[in-house]
């Protein structure tokens, strides 16, 4: 091989591997591997008049500098390990998504206690994003959520959606209260139906930004300044009513949340439902584990994983799910 057209093959793996790579060691390898390759410079002269570029004679090097060969052969190395994983994902059936919601949105937006911190966007390799209703606690917008659908449906990613629930203050259960399926002249019937319409909310959202989605995944954790009730049962009242909510309006639902925190906060109810995992500041391996029996949360399917890294959400599909995507997923396109 000539050095010239080392130089260009090394330059080559190296723009490839900049674009599936983050910044770190392997990065890192690659710039030093483009850095240690001499430019070359053309000192041909151009065609005469009339001519063309066939007629300038070809001037070689008499001499040509070495190639840093240990770093060629890392980016080798490193070419090799991502095609690695790209097989495995491919043998294992799983898909890589992200989620996001009013943290994602620009700056200075939001409700004061949750002022929006314009972290980063999904990943190239997110094949699917989940899309946040809410500004952190029911009944509050996710400021920008018209621009987040339509920045998944312009990437032609798959699309999903999920809302937070969270305990109603006296406001709402005055509002909201006795408007519902439930007997509103009972506390248990009262907080049921503005769980109700909390999926309601939700609803009215995602029809007013053109989401579309088979699924609404109902997100059950502490939310800080918004926290849950003491009684577990009172609690859980307001989680089935935002379960019936959605599934009224005929989407079907799922649960986020972990074992622990859905104990927590509603105790030992079961719904059967699809379960969406959150593993925390793990790892991909983490999460997928997360897709096992032990970590069963209400006695539903396992659908997927999450873990947190470099300030994203970050999921995983469980084993099998793949093979149905069309269940848990709008496709815009």
């Amino acid at each position: 091989m000539s050095y010239a057209r080392g130089v260009a093959v090394a330059a080559s793996a190296a723009a490839l591997l900049l674009a599936g790579c983050g910044s770190g060691p392997e990065e890192t390898a690659v710039e030093e591997a483009v850095s240690s390759a001499p430019a070359v410079e053309d000192d041909r002269p151009g065609p005469a008049p009339g001519g063309d570029a066939s007629d300038a004679p070809t001037q070689i090097p008499e001499s040509a500098p070495s190639i840093d060969e240990d770093a060629l052969g890392d980016l080798a190395e490193l070419a090799e390990q991502s095609a690695r994983e790209q097989d495995d994902l491919a043998r294992t059936g799983i898909v890589l998504g992200a989620d996001i919601s009013w943290p994602q949105c620009p700056k200075g937006l939001g409700i004061p206690e949750r002022p929006t911190l314009g972290l980063p966007p999904p990943l190239p390799e997110a094949e699917y994003v989940i899309i946040g209703l809410t500004n952190g606690p029911a009944f509050t917008e996710n400021p920008c959520l018209a621009d987040q659908v339509a920045s998944v449906r312009s990437s032609g990613r798959l699309l999903a959606s999920y809302a937070v629930t969270s305990y109603p203050d006296d406001e709402a259960l005055e509002a909201v209260g006795d408007d519902g399926p439930y007997d509103g002249s009972t506390a248990g019937g009262a907080l049921a139906n503005t769980g109700y319409q909390q999926a309601a909310f939700g609803v009215a959202e995602m029809e007013r930004t053109g989401l579309e989605t088979p699924v609404v995944w109902v997100d059950v954790e502490p939310v800080a300044d918004f926290e849950w009730s003491s009684d577990l049962d009172a609690n859980a009242a307001v989680v089935r009513g935002v379960v019936r909510g959605y599934e009224d309006a005929g989407y079907e639902v799922g649960i986020y949340s972990t074992a622990y925190l859905w104990a927590e906060i509603v105790g030992d109810l079961e719904l059967g439902l699809p379960e969406w995992r959150a593993a925390g500041e793990t790892s991909r391996a983490e999460a997928l584990a997360r897709c096992g029996p032990e970590s069963s949360i209400q006695g539903g399917e396992p659908v997927m994983g999450q873990w947190l890294a470099d300030s994203r959400d970050h999921n995983v599909t469980c084993p099998g799910v793949s093979a149905d995507l069309g269940r848990w997923f709008a496709d815009p396109r």
